[in-house]
């Protein structure tokens, strides 16, 4: 198999709201960015895949508007998927493999702050029992935060030292949203609190992958993808048990995750209730660094919230700060959909 790598990593600032930006204008600096840190020209990119949602644009194919900004002419070969920027990547990772290219952009962006975020994701659950009840992402997960405290899994203290933990650490973060003591506030759905909760966030975030010596090239030490897999869970939520994620340990387990320790994970885990889920199915002990960037409860962008937690882990393995690392993306109500990437640097 074919070695790939994340090369470079640029994201914009993680902001309450973009009023002054449309999609383009916040997403052109971040692919500048990303550009410069390579030296490579549009020209040199064999492959690009953006992840978006049309539901939060309120526009049909409204990838195509910043696909003008990256530059479509002359013709690219390109490719779009109504998902986090995460599975983009992987798009752009099984392209790479097959040796049809030796590079990639992979960029995704997210502007939720004009609509209600709550509302419309009500449209991705069971169209016939579950929608019309208009049961909101905080409300379920609340049903799951509920599920791990008769379990006896958790309990509100516990969960508000992960909001804590999170939030401190973005401190050292530029682009978070949500930095340092944040209150855990009142309930929003018992038994999560406003801190338990993530910030609704605008933002883009890029990755340039590369094959072998290529990505040598272009970056001193790259983050090799030992492994990537992607499972999904049910969509009826009443024949899930919402305290286990069983798809995010097969695709653990089928990235490689468990055949070394890893040092460094990020994990997109919105609520602080399915950090609880997650590390429990990556087995994580207390010796790994969990979510160093702040994560999701720092600055939760939808679409890109996942590609984000890859590009951190990647940046930590550039900088010579992890040596292995495990990414994690989510996508769906209570962790339906998951991504499990398994970076590594050159020995130091």
């Amino acid at each position: 198999m074919r070695e790939v790598a994340i090369v470079a990593f640029a994201q914009s600032d993680q902001v309450r709201r973009s009023d002054e930006q449309s999609e383009v204008e916040m997403l052109m600096p971040v692919l500048h960015s990303v550009m410069e840190q390579t030296g490579l020209k549009t020209s040199d990119i064999g492959f690009t895949c953006s992840g978006s949602s049309d539901y939060l644009a309120g526009r049909a194919f409204s990838f195509t508007m910043t696909l003008d900004g990256v530059g479509a002419w002359p013709p690219i070969s390109e490719s779009h998927v109504e998902m986090d920027g995460a599975w983009a990547m992987y798009e752009a990772w099984v392209k790479i493999l097959t040796g049809e290219v030796d590079t990639a952009l992979v960029y995704s962006y997210g502007k939720t702050s004009p609509g209600s975020v709550r509302d419309v994701l009500t449209r991705q659950l069971d169209p016939y029992y579950v929608a019309p009840l208009w049961p909101d992402a905080v409300a379920l997960a609340a049903l799951q935060a509920q599920a791990l405290i008769d379990s006896g899994e958790t309990d509100e203290p516990a969960l508000a030292s992960i909001a804590a933990r999170s939030r401190e650490a973005a401190a050292d973060n530029p682009h978070a949203q949500l930095k340092g003591a944040v209150e855990q506030g009142d309930y929003v759905v018992r038994p999560l609190r406003k801190g338990d909760c993530p910030p609704i966030s605008d933002g883009a975030v890029a990755v340039i992958l590369a094959a072998g010596d290529k990505a040598r090239e272009l970056c001193a030490r790259p983050a090799w993808i030992r492994g990537m897999d992607h499972r999904i869970e049910a969509h009826s939520l009443g024949v899930r048990d919402l305290t286990d994620s069983p798809s995010t340990r097969l695709a653990a387990e089928r990235a490689g995750a468990f055949e070394r320790p890893v040092d460094t994970a990020e994990l997109h885990a919105p609520f602080t209730s399915q950090e609880v889920v997650l590390r429990k199915a990556l087995k994580l002990g207390d010796e790994v660094k969990v979510n160093p960037s702040g994560g999701p409860l720092a600055a939760n962008t939808m679409m890109a919230a996942g590609l984000l937690r890859i590009g951190e882990a990647a940046a930590r393995i550039h900088r010579g700060e992890s040596d292995r690392a495990l990414a994690h993306a989510t996508s769906g109500p209570c962790l339906q959909q998951n991504l499990v990437a398994v970076l590594e640097g050159d020995a130091q």
